[in-house]
């Protein structure tokens, strides 16, 4: 596909309203969105125009049969103030990959990245410059087609939406072994970025947070005790001199933050192990001395480290100190900002006003 983007800015920024030492996470959207209709078979009329409200027919599919995926992205900034995306490639496949499971079209992936470099360099002054913060970026695809029938959709939009977020989890975070509720199972939908997926994981989350938790340990859907993620992440563990985290067998998540971060750990001499493991390991393992670390990682977050671990009557605690997750996280923030060199062609420079095919 060779569609030039038509850029359409407004005369009515609100840019000079933010306050980047005060951004409410997740409230905060910039001046522009981009959009793109499928229509007749074809991805066509991409643009990028303010940011407005979508008009929406109450029989627009995804309403009423939920063929609503996402991807979550960030934009840093480096040397000479330079706009900076991570392997925003992989996102492009993995948007394709929940679309293949939900029954939607692909995006190619050369329009997948030019939309989103594109709406990088009109909304790059919307990048916060403060340690830790970043611009995320949300694309995303729905049907919007109205109609009232079990099939999938003909129509659809895809959308890039920006809003500048400060560092997440601050602190340790506690987790809760949900022992009756499921995030995903084998055959589902757990290795797509679909709405429901989130949507089903409210209220156990709600439940675990009422209980002075931070975020859900998931547990798998047949026997609950094979470990999942960890609220919207993936899950580490450190034993010993190796890191083991579950493998991504149908049911999980392929994060580019887990991939990237199992480089970095290979990088540094560490085995590595993708393998199913349950929380009774877990468990014995903390009970022998052997538990040393343990850490989620996800766009959002790029790496938080575990406190706690609480599962039926028991709780585990982790050790105070995380010196490889905390010397993992720096060097990632180092590379998303060009303060450390990326030896793995992670990072990619957005040249403002660039021109785009």
């Amino acid at each position: 596909m060779e569609q030039k983007i038509k850029i359409t800015k407004t005369s009515n920024s609100k840019l000079k309203d933010i306050n980047f030492d005060n951004i409410p996470l997740g409230k905060t959207f910039t001046d522009h969105m981009f959009i793109c209709d499928y229509k007749d078979g074809a991805w066509q009329n991409p643009r990028i125009e303010p940011l407005e409200l979508i008009p929406t027919h109450p029989a627009a599919m995804a309403l009423h049969y939920g063929q609503a995926i996402f991807e979550g992205m960030k934009a840093t900034v480096g040397t000479n103030n330079t706009p900076l995306l991570f392997r925003p490639e992989e996102n492009a496949k993995r948007l394709n990959h929940s679309a293949a499971r939900m029954g939607m079209p692909a995006v190619p992936e050369e329009l997948f990245v030019e939309a989103v470099k594109q709406i990088v360099s009109v909304e790059q002054g919307w990048i916060p410059p403060q340690e830790g913060s970043a611009l995320y970026l949300r694309p995303f695809m729905y049907a919007d087609e109205p109609f009232i029938g079990m099939r999938a959709a003909t129509s659809y939009k895809f959308i890039v939406i920006c809003s500048p977020a400060g560092p997440f989890f601050t602190k340790k975070i506690r987790l809760y072994a949900e022992t009756k509720y499921i995030r995903a199972a084998d055959g589902g939908t757990g290795e797509a970025k679909a709405a429901g997926n989130y949507a089903a994981a409210i209220l156990p989350t709600e439940k675990a947070k009422a209980k002075g938790y931070d975020q859900v340990l998931w547990l798998d859907a047949n026997e609950h005790k094979y470990i999942q993620e960890v609220g919207t992440m993936n899950i580490f563990f450190k034993i010993g001199d190796k890191f083991i985290t579950p493998s991504t067998n149908g049911s999980i998540l392929k994060g580019i933050t887990r991939d990237s971060v199992i480089t970095l750990l290979k990088d540094k001499g560490f085995e590595v192990e993708e393998r199913p493991i349950t929380i009774d390991e877990i468990i014995g393992y903390s009970k022998e001395g052997k538990l040393e670390e343990a850490f989620g990682t996800g766009t959002a977050v790029a790496i938080a480290m575990v406190e706690a671990i609480g599962y039926n009557d028991e709780i585990v605690v982790l050790p105070d100190t995380n010196p490889v997750s905390q010397d993992i996280k720096n060097t990632l923030d180092e590379i998303k900002v060009q303060k450390r060199e990326d030896t793995h062609g992670w990072i990619i420079p957005v040249t403002v006003g660039e021109k785009v095919k």
